[in-house]
């Protein structure tokens, strides 16, 4: 009998997590699932899985390398093997350099890049014997410093040099390596996106509803996985921005600054 795919996804709660969280369950999938939330953990068990026969739930700040290694312990303890790591965890910010504290770029970093390395380190081990893939959840602004995201931009390119870095050295493991860049994504992470004392503004700057939806990220996240590529990117801005920047990207820096700076309260002037 067919073992059953062994799915690790950390930051699962809401947003592109959540929606990889329900997919990848309803294609029969084991899924090992962290967050800082436990109380919405154990709502999503009991609605994939009530009995917890294949869900396993564990309470983890990702920004914490002694939780992410208690955390791949425990799944390795219920499931035996991991074939799919998403390192979807993060947490963005709004604010000048010259005004943020930096206790909120050292957060950024240690939950956007940390997390992402100290859960991959310690699964390394199970996805070299599955062969299995690695998934970073980037960005735009992992290819584009964006104005007012200076420590969500340094995560971002931190998290794709270092995943180039990975899929390099296991060019002949059979670990497969994907960097997804999703572009807007209607989730709650500009609501919760901390301002430059490095509390949560509250409510999104743009208009959700004109952004691709999680459930459709997280479709062509899947796909991207089945088909072992090593970049995703999507939406049509996205796209635009990339292969400018290539060519013009000091033209491409005033459209980014005009963008940025006709957001709701921009701190842009």
């Amino acid at each position: 009998m067919k073992q059953k795919t062994v799915v690790v996804i950390t930051g699962a709660t809401s947003g592109i997590g959540l929606a990889c969280a329900q997919q990848f369950f309803a294609k029969g999938a084991q899924l090992a699932l962290c967050a800082r939330n436990f109380e919405d953990l154990k709502k999503l068990q009991n609605q994939l899985d009530a009995t917890a026969q294949n869900v396993l739930i564990q309470q983890v700040d990702v920004a914490k390398q002694d939780e992410c290694e208690k955390f791949i312990a425990e799944t390795i303890n219920k499931f035996g093997k991991i074939d799919i790591l998403i390192n979807n965890a993060g947490i963005t910010m709004r604010a000048l350099f010259s005004e943020v504290n930096l206790d909120v770029l050292k957060k950024l970093m240690d939950v956007n890049f940390w997390g992402s390395v100290y859960c991959t380190k310690f699964a390394m081990p199970y996805l070299l014997k599955s062969k299995g893939s690695i998934v970073g959840m980037s960005s735009v602004a992992g290819y584009k410093g964006l104005p007012t995201r200076s420590g969500y931009s340094a995560s971002k390119f931190a998290l794709e040099g270092w995943l180039e870095s990975l899929r390099i050295e296991n060019l002949k493991t059979g670990v497969h390596v994907l960097i997804a860049r999703p572009g807007f994504t209607a989730t709650n992470i500009r609501n919760t996106a901390m301002n430059a004392q490095g509390t949560a503004q509250g409510e999104s700057h743009k208009d959700e509803a004109q952004s691709m939806s999680a459930d459709e990220v997280a479709k062509h996240v899947i796909q991207a996985i089945e088909k072992r590529s090593n970049y995703l990117l999507l939406t049509y801005n996205a796209h635009l921005t990339f292969w400018f920047n290539k060519f013009v990207p000091k033209w491409v820096d005033k459209q980014v600054f005009k963008f940025v700076a006709k957001e709701k309260d921009s701190p842009l002037k």
